[in-house]
């Protein structure tokens, strides 16, 4: 494999003597799980996205968003577990993505819950700036696109071509993403950011924007998983040092259920 010494200069300042062993981790790739419960047929993926998904605290009726949906393995999960008057809006920008989240959907989920989910297209980052979908979901998952370094150091044109602007750029649409997430967030509900990015700037430093902003509105829930190490805002779970789990940056909120003015 060829290197990228900007690539590699970055995640050496990042991680310091880590990061040897942690790119050799990411390369080796994460041992999938058969997820099942709920489902018409298991589905194949890394556990750290089912701690993921699983932190969203679901309510018992009312709609849910997964913002980023495709290629869908969180839709199934929350789907499965939906309460009894509850509906999950599985959201996807990309049409050819979407295309691929609705065939899991439709092959994974028994009948009578894929009629409880349904598919849109939308931009996620530009929706919360409509008045009228401001508080419209009770939870709301955003899987944000990210860094994802582990599928950079799988394709050698994708390593050639990074630059250390690429994490700068997607914090960036990270953040507009976030803030409107929290804008369509009705009052009391649980809002999970996460993302498979190893850096800061994806990770807390999104989160700790979103506390600037929103102040008291956002209130802290740290994910209840043990897996993984603290961070200032949540838990990153790293493979070199969980049995090739991961990556994947969990926080997790709630919205005040009152208004600041």
């Amino acid at each position: 494999m060829r290197e990228n010494p900007e690539f590699e200069g970055y995640y050496t300042r990042l991680y310091g003597d880590r990061w040897e062993g942690l790119k050799k981790s990411l390369l080796a790739g994460s041992p999938g799980v058969d997820f099942e419960a709920g489902l018409a047929r298991p589905y194949r993926l890394n556990y750290a996205s089912v701690l993921a998904a699983r932190s969203l605290r679901l309510p018992e009726k009312g709609l849910v968003l997964d913002a980023c949906a495709a290629p869908g393995g969180k839709s199934l999960i929350i789907a499965a577990a939906l309460g009894p008057g509850a509906a999950l809006l599985a959201n996807e920008f990309s049409r050819e993505r979407r295309r691929r989240l609705e065939a899991v959907l439709d092959a994974h989920l028994r009948e009578e819950t894929r009629r409880r989910v349904r598919v849109s297209g939308f931009d996620a980052a530009a929706l919360g700036g409509k008045k009228s979908e401001q508080g419209r979901f009770q939870a709301l998952l955003l899987d944000a696109p990210c860094s994802s370094e582990a599928h950079v150091l799988e394709k050698e044109a994708a390593l050639a071509a990074w630059t250390a602007a690429r994490p700068r750029f997607l914090a960036r649409r990270q953040w507009a993403l976030l803030s409107s997430a929290f804008l369509l967030l009705a009052p009391g509900g649980s809002l999970v950011y996460a993302t498979c990015a190893l850096t800061e700037e994806e990770n807390d430093g999104v989160v700790r924007r979103l506390l600037e902003k929103y102040g008291p509105q956002v209130l802290p829930d740290e994910p209840d998983f043990s897996e993984g190490e603290k961070t200032a805002w949540g838990r990153i779970i790293l493979p070199d040092k969980n049995g090739g789990l991961g990556p994947m940056y969990v926080a997790r909120f709630r919205k005040a259920a009152f208004q600041s003015r």
